[in-house]
C-alpha cells in the first residue's frame, strides 16, 4: 500500500494532524540545518512545507477545493463543499528567528464552517499538535484575565478591552500561537482586529470550538469561510464566559 493511500484511509481530523505534524518536521529539520536565517529561511521553509501539503492533499481528497496562502488561488473551490485551508507556515517571521511561536495550519471548511483542523506548534517540540478530535479539559480561569495580541503592533481594542476588564496583555507571534494558548490555557482572550485571511483562521477556530470556545468576528457574527474573498480582517477567540462581555465592550469602543 502506498503512502497515498494509506492517508487516503485517514479521517479528516487524522489527515489535518499527520500533515501539520509532518509539515512541522520538514520546517523543524530546514530551520536545524543551518545556512539559512531570518527572511531567506521563512520564505524557503514556506515553499517547502507548502508543496508538501499540497500535493498531500490533492492527491488524498482530489474531491476537495483547496486555499493555500502560499498558492495562487484556484477559483474552483467556490464551487465545492468541502475545503482545505491551510497556512503552511503561520507567523514566518518567527520561524526566520528561530522563536518558538510559529504554527502550521491545517484545517476543513465544509459550507463556509471551520469544522476539523489541526494546529502544528514545532517551534515548542517536535509533534506537538492540537486537534479537533481530540480535545484537553479547559484549565480553571485566573483571577486577571490574559490578553493575547501580536508583538509588534497590539489591537486598539485588545488593549481597550484589557484595561476595561483590568487585564494583562500577553505579545505573541502567530495567529495560531495565540488561538492555541487559550486552548493550552495560558491565556484566556484573543481579541484580533488587526487584518488576517482565512489561512490564518481556520484550522485554530476549528480546534478551538472544539474544545468549548468561543469564536465569532468582533461585532458577534459568524466566521465565514470559503469565500470569494478570503480576507477575514478580525477575530475573537475566548473562554465562553468572557464572550458576552467582551463583544459588549467591543462594540461600545465604536
Amino acid at each position: 500500500m502506498s503512502d497515498a493511500d494509506e492517508l487516503a484511509g485517514l479521517s479528516d481530523a487524522e489527515l489535518a494532524a499527520h500533515l501539520a505534524v509532518a509539515a512541522g518536521r520538514i520546517l523543524v529539520e530546514m530551520r536545524d540545518a543551518g545556512g539559512l536565517k531570518g527572511r531567506a529561511l521563512g520564505d524557503t521553509g514556506d515553499a517547502a512545507a507548502n508543496e508538501y501539503l499540497c500535493h498531500a492533499l490533492r492527491a488524498v481528497r482530489p474531491g476537495d477545493g483547496l486555499l493555500s496562502e502560499e498558492e495562487k488561488d484556484d477559483r474552483a473551490r467556490l464551487d465545492c463543499e468541502r475545503v482545505w485551508i491551510v497556512d503552511p507556515v503561520d507567523g514566518t517571521r518567527e520561524y526566520g528567528e528561530h522563536r518558538a511561536d510559529w504554527a502550521v495550519h491545517v484545517g476543513l471548511s465544509i459550507g463556509g464552517v471551520a469544522t476539523t483542523g489541526a494546529v502544528a506548534l514545532p517551534g515548542l517540540y517536535s509533534g506537538v499538535v492540537l486537534r479537533s478530535d481530540q480535545l484537553r479539559p479547559l484549565t480553571p480561569l485566573p483571577d486577571t484575565p490574559r490578553f493575547l495580541v501580536s508583538r509588534t503592533r497590539p489591537a486598539k481594542e485588545a488593549v481597550a478591552v484589557c484595561d476595561a476588564l483590568g487585564g494583562e496583555l500577553v505579545p505573541m507571534g502567530s495567529a495560531g500561537a495565540k488561538a492555541m494558548a487559550v486552548v493550552r490555557g495560558e491565556a484566556e482572550i484573543y481579541l484580533h482586529s488587526g487584518g488576517q485571511y482565512e489561512w490564518d483562521s481556520c484550522a485554530p477556530v476549528a480546534v478551538a470550538l472544539a474544545h468549548g470556545l468561543h469564536c465569532s468576528r468582533i461585532d458577534g457574527s459568524p466566521l465565514v469561510y470559503n469565500r470569494a474573498d478570503p480576507y477575514l480582517p478580525d477575530l475573537l477567540i475566548c473562554r465562553p464566559e468572557y464572550a458576552a462581555r467582551v463583544l459588549e465592550l467591543v462594540a461600545g469602543l465604536g
